[in-house]
């Protein structure tokens, strides 16, 4: 099949836990073709798994453009936290048909840099993402990069969906046996995963017919028994705003920051639910230990961020920026049924 085009085509991806969304962009900011996938974070699914996905994901991209290979990939992705983690991403990429002819025309990076440039452009900023798990990074105007490992409760994380379900879970089993308060998660918990009570979702995921990635599915359950008035839910929730707010102020601190006007970006799905306690108690929060950073809640699916991220990249001007941000607002509704 021929080439139909022959301008630049550039691949913009954000890659979280339990989601991936890949746009293709003309230098001038239209967006050319959207292809959607489920999660593709190397620490849950595994690098080759997650290299698979993001294989299907421009090769579709590409085919609906006749095209073979991108001019620029960028591709931002949860689960590349370190150094060595991008590396091994990039060789096990290092021979797909896709990649971009020169080696600076393919970014690798972890996805809370496009979080942080979905919610500003400001130089300097700290940007927290609480989805399926959590991490932070900041950045000055002198060049300044903070960021933490996330690697888990190994590296000191606590938050995101995958935590708060364990956690949830960890109270309803005790609520069930007698070891800990009463709470509605007893009967929550089962009904999100289809079986009958806590015993069959304990020996689920035990024997293994229970994914424990799937734990993520239950922070939804939390912030809405916490609604409910739960107290043990409620406890919870306010445990991830206390957490989303020490991620802040350390990068602030660490970056000298806390004296400057600066915005606190927030997403990823458990903030993006807008649950009201949750944000409250994380802008009361900041109010007291940082009160100059400014809280902004990313509404814009992340991948906005890839695309302004991208065209940024590769030097295209900014009506071709600005273009992107309008072009794709209107795909929003669509992007969030795929999603």
């Amino acid at each position: 099949m021929g080439e139909l085009t022959v301008e630049p085509v550039f691949v913009a991806i954000d890659g979280g836990g339990s989601k991936t969304d890949a746009y293709a962009v003309a230098p001038d900011g239209r967006v050319l073709a959207a292809a959607h996938a489920g999660g593709s974070s190397p620490q849950i699914i595994g690098l080759d798994d997650a290299v698979a996905v993001i294989d299907d994901l421009i090769d579709g991209l590409l085919a609906q453009l006749s095209l073979r290979r991108a001019d620029r990939v960028n591709a931002y992705l949860s689960g590349l936290d370190l150094p060595e983690e991008i590396d091994a991403f990039r060789r096990a990429v290092s021979t797909k048909r896709w990649l971009p002819a020169r080696a600076d025309e393919f970014v690798a990076e972890n996805d809370t840099f496009a979080l942080l440039r979905a919610g500003t452009d400001e130089r300097n900023a700290v940007a927290v993402v609480c989805g399926t798990g959590m991490n932070t990074v900041g950045v000055t105007e002198r060049g300044d990069v903070v960021r933490f490992p996330a690697l888990g409760t190994i590296s000191g994380d606590w938050g995101g969906g995958w935590s708060l379900g364990e956690s949830a879970l960890w109270h309803a089993v005790r609520a069930a046996d007698g070891r800990g308060p009463e709470s509605t998660l007893v009967e929550s918990i089962p009904a999100m995963f289809g079986v009958a009570d806590l015993d069959a979702v304990v020996r689920g995921l035990h024997f293994g017919s229970i994914d424990p990635n799937s734990l993520s599915r239950l922070a939804p359950a939390v912030l809405a028994a916490s609604r409910e008035g739960d107290g043990i839910a409620a406890g919870l929730v306010d445990r991830q705003a206390d957490e989303i707010v020490s991620c802040a102020v350390a990068a602030l601190r660490r970056l000298d920051l806390l004296g400057v006007d600066a915005p606190v970006v927030l997403g990823g799905g458990v903030v993006a639910s807008g649950d009201a306690r949750l944000l409250d108690r994380v802008q009361a929060g900041l109010a007291v230990r940082a009160p100059r950073g400014r809280m902004r809640l990313v509404v814009d699916p992340p991948v906005l961020g890839a695309l302004l991220l991208t065209l940024e990249s590769a030097g295209c001007d900014a009506e071709a920026v600005e273009r992107v941000g309008a072009d794709f607002g209107g795909r929003r509704d669509a992007w969030a049924a795929a999603s």
